[in-house]
């Protein structure tokens, strides 16, 4: 039987970048659905005893930068971990997955999503700005015309949907897997999905 990850992350989350590959990778190889479902940490940190970056303690701060860097060279990826656009709004990029899963399907929203945490963390690109979503568009070879499916109602709404499912899930930080139920934060448990994947 198929087994299926809802995926929720943030398109600002550098956890998420670090691991949207190898989980792209792994759902392949297990043939596995996914669920493509970008939440706004916004309204979920406030409910779940998360912090903004900008208000967790200095020492919190600095390790985190040494921890991405860590990881970034472990995996051998390219990464800003003080990228020249961060913070940065992501609703925007948010919304143009979910209407290219509408409308292209999961396979097209992933590859999506990778572009556009590739452009924030390795490219010091402003995903936040309606030029780089269009170039980000036509670089993954999908229509302009989701730029304007993006601000849609129903993109809206299932923006808003996928968040109040997140909570609902347990999620309190990106990335987050669910597999039947389970839940595995954080990059760092892609070992995890992939034997719950594989079981």
């Amino acid at each position: 039987m198929r087994r299926t990850v809802d995926y929720y992350f943030s398109t600002q989350s550098p956890w998420t970048y670090l691991g949207h590959a190898r989980f792209a990778q792994i759902a392949a190889a297990t043939d596995a659905q996914v669920r493509v479902k970008p939440v706004d940490l916004g309204q979920v940190f406030p409910l779940t005893g998360g912090l903004p970056l900008a208000k967790r303690a200095p020492a919190r701060q600095a390790y985190r930068l040494v921890e991405l860097a860590r990881y970034a060279r472990h995996l051998s990826l390219p990464m800003n971990t003080q990228p020249a656009f961060f913070p940065v709004a992501g609703d925007a990029s948010a919304r143009l997955i979910i209407a290219t899963d509408l409308q292209h399907g999961s396979a097209a929203a992933m590859k999506l999503a990778g572009a556009v945490l590739a452009a924030l963390w390795a490219q010091q690109r402003n995903i936040a700005d309606a030029g780089t979503l269009a170039a980000l568009l036509a670089e993954c070879g999908l229509p302009a015309a989701l730029a304007d499916a993006a601000t849609g109602e129903d993109v809206q709404q299932r923006y808003a949907s996928y968040t109040q499912q997140a909570l609902d899930a347990g999620v309190f930080g990106a990335p987050s897997y669910v597999i039947d139920g389970e839940l595995f934060w954080g990059q760092d448990r892609l070992e995890f999905v992939e034997r719950a994947l594989r079981s």
